[in-house]
C-alpha cells in the first residue's frame, strides 16, 4: 500500500492518541443486518464510491516518527484488504459469538487504514469495526449513514436525529429562580467534578457480581441484545413531567441490574441503596449528528461548525440496588432525579477539558492510567445512540438492525444501545466468567421496560378516572 510522500502529515489529535494507548486501544464494532443476501461484488463497489474512502482518517496509515508521535498519512486504499468475506462455510452459530469473539481476539493491523468490514454471508449482515482512534460513535454513524438511502426515498439521505429546540430557560422566570438555577448549577458541578477526580485516582465501587476490574479486558467475553420497541419506552416516559429517554433507560438498567444481582446473590444481602456506577459517554456537540453534507464540507475546508473526530465527554452516573417492590416506576423516579442534576452541571465539559490538557501536558501513558482507573474503580460501561427513525438502505438491500459495542476493557459489562426505525437494541458485552449468562441479563432489562409499562399505563387509566 503505497503513501502520498506529496502530502504532509496530520498530527493525531490527544483523544486519538489515547485511543491507541494499550490499555484503551478500542475498536468500534457496528453491525448492520440485512434483508436480503449481502452482494459483496456490489457492496465493494459502494464502499469503493463512498464518502468514507475519501475521508482523510479512513484513508491514511497511523505512523510514528523518531520520536514516536503519531501522525496520519495518506495512503492507497485497497479495497479487497478491507472487506473480509465470511463464507457460510465457517459455520458461525450466532452474529453475536462472532462479534464477541473479535472483541477480545482480533487486533486491526497498523499496515492499513484501521478499519474493515467482515460480511457473513450465513447472516446476511456486515460488522463495521472502525478503531476509535478515527473518530467516535456520533463522527463514525453519521459517516457510515452517508453511505445510505431512505428505504421510502432511494435518493434522500437519513439523518442521524434531530436536534431538539433548544429553549432559553430564563424566559418566564423571575431572577431569584435565574439565580438560584445558576448556585445549583455550580454547586452540583463543583460536586460531581470532585466525585471524578476522586474516582480517577482511588474511589471504587463495592465488588459485586457485575464487577470487573485491572486485567479484565483480556478476558474471554459473550454478547447477548435486549431489544426494546421506543414506543413501550415513550409510554413509561409520559408518566412522568419532563422525562427522557434516557430517564427511562437508566430506570430500566437499574431496575435490570438489581433483579439480576438478586439472582445471582441469592444468599448475599445486598444493602439497599448500594451504589452501581455506570461510564458513560456523552456527545458535546451542539447538535446530534454530522449529516453527509456536512462531512463533505469537513473535507474541503479545515474549519466547520461540527468538528469530526472524539468531541464526548465522561459521566459517572450511578444506579442502585433495591429490593423489587410493588412500584417499578420508583427505579425511574431515582433515576430521573439523578440525571436532572447531572444536566445542571459542567461534568461532561470538566472531563473533556481535563482529558485534553492531562493528553498535552503529560502525555498519553498518564492519562491512560487515568482512564483506566476510573473503569477499574467504576461498575459498567452505557452509551445511547440516536439512529436513524426511518428504515434504510445500504447498496439497496434494506437494512433490518442497527448495533453496536466496543472491544473489550476492564468493565465487565458495558451495554451499547442504538435505536433504529421504532426499536433500541441494547448489545450486552460482558465477560463470561464473571457474567456468564448475559441473555438472562438481557430479559432482566426487557421484562424491566414491560413492567414499568404496565405499571404507567395502569397509573395513566387512574388519573382518567
Amino acid at each position: 500500500m503505497d503513501s502520498h510522500p506529496n502530502e504532509p502529515d496530520d498530527p493525531l489529535t490527544p483523544a486519538g492518541r489515547l485511543f491507541l494507548h494499550p490499555e484503551m486501544n478500542v475498536i468500534i464494532h457496528c453491525v448492520f443486518g440485512f434483508k436480503n443476501p449481502i452482494d459483496v461484488a456490489q457492496a465493494k463497489s459502494t464502499i469503493r464510491d463512498s464518502l468514507m474512502v475519501q475521508h482523510p482518517r479512513f484513508s491514511s496509515l497511523m505512523v510514528r516518527d523518531s520520536r514516536g508521535f503519531e501522525h496520519w498519512r495518506k495512503t492507497h486504499i485497497d479495497i479487497d484488504r478491507h472487506v473480509i468475506v465470511v463464507s457460510q462455510d465457517h459455520n458461525i452459530v450466532s452474529v453475536n459469538d462472532y462479534v464477541a469473539e473479535l472483541s477480545v481476539s482480533s487486533p486491526l493491523s497498523y499496515d492499513k487504514p484501521l478499519w474493515e468490514i467482515h460480511v457473513l454471508e450465513g447472516h446476511n449482515c456486515a460488522v463495521f469495526r472502525i478503531h476509535h482512534a478515527l473518530g467516535d460513535g456520533i463522527s463514525l454513524m453519521s459517516m457510515l449513514l452517508a453511505s445510505c438511502r431512505l428505504a421510502a426515498d432511494t435518493e434522500a439521505l437519513p439523518t442521524v436525529g434531530v436536534a431538539g429546540n433548544r429553549r432559553d430557560n430564563s424566559l418566564g422566570r423571575n431572577w431569584r429562580e435565574i439565580v438560584g438555577g445558576f448556585v445549583k448549577m455550580i454547586w452540583f458541578s463543583l460536586m460531581f467534578c470532585i466525585e471524578f477526580v476522586l474516582t480517577s485516582l482511588w474511589v471504587c465501587d463495592r465488588k459485586t457480581a457485575i464487577s470487573g476490574g485491572a486485567g479484565v479486558e483480556l478476558w474471554p467475553r459473550k454478547l447477548a441484545t435486549a431489544t426494546f420497541v421506543l414506543e413501550d419506552m415513550k409510554a413509561v416516559k409520559r408518566a412522568f413531567d419532563n422525562a427522557t429517554i434516557n430517564d427511562v433507560l437508566f430506570g430500566v438498567v437499574s431496575f435490570g441490574l438489581s433483579r439480576y444481582l438478586d439472582h445471582r446473590s441469592p444468599n448475599v444481602a445486598l444493602p439497599e441503596g448500594l451504589r452501581i456506577t455506570g461510564v458513560a459517554m456523552i456527545n458535546l456537540r451542539q447538535q446530534p449528528g454530522l449529516q453527509a453534507q456536512e462531512l463533505s464540507e469537513m473535507m474541503k475546508r479545515k474549519k466547520s461548525g461540527s468538528r469530526w473526530g472524539n468531541k464526548f465527554g465522561i459521566l459517572l452516573l450511578p444506579v442502585y440496588y433495591h429490593k423489587a417492590g410493588p412500584d417499578p416506576l420508583a427505579y425511574l423516579r431515582r433515576a430521573k432525579a439523578m440525571i436532572d442534576r447531572k444536566k445542571r452541571t459542567l461534568e461532561g465539559h470538566f472531563s473533556y477539558r481535563i482529558g485534553y490538557l492531562v493528553m498535552s501536558w503529560f502525555g498519553s501513558k498518564f492519562a491512560s492510567m487515568l482512564n483506566y482507573r476510573i473503569v477499574c474503580n467504576t461498575s459498567f460501561t452505557i452509551s445511547n445512540l440516536v439512529g436513524p427513525q426511518e428504515e434504510i438502505t445500504l447498496a439497496g438491500n434494506p437494512v433490518t438492525y442497527i448495533r453496536a459495542n466496543t472491544s473489550s476493557i476492564a468493565h465487565a459489562l458495558t451495554m451499547h444501545v442504538v435505536s433504529y426505525a421504532g426499536r433500541a437494541d441494547m448489545q450486552i458485552l460482558v465477560a463470561k466468567d464473571i457474567i456468564p449468562d448475559p441473555e438472562f441479563l438481557a430479559k432482566c432489562f426487557e421484562d424491566a421496560l414491560l413492567e414499568m409499562k404496565e405499571a404507567a399505563t395502569a397509573a395513566e387509566v387512574s388519573n382518567k378516572i
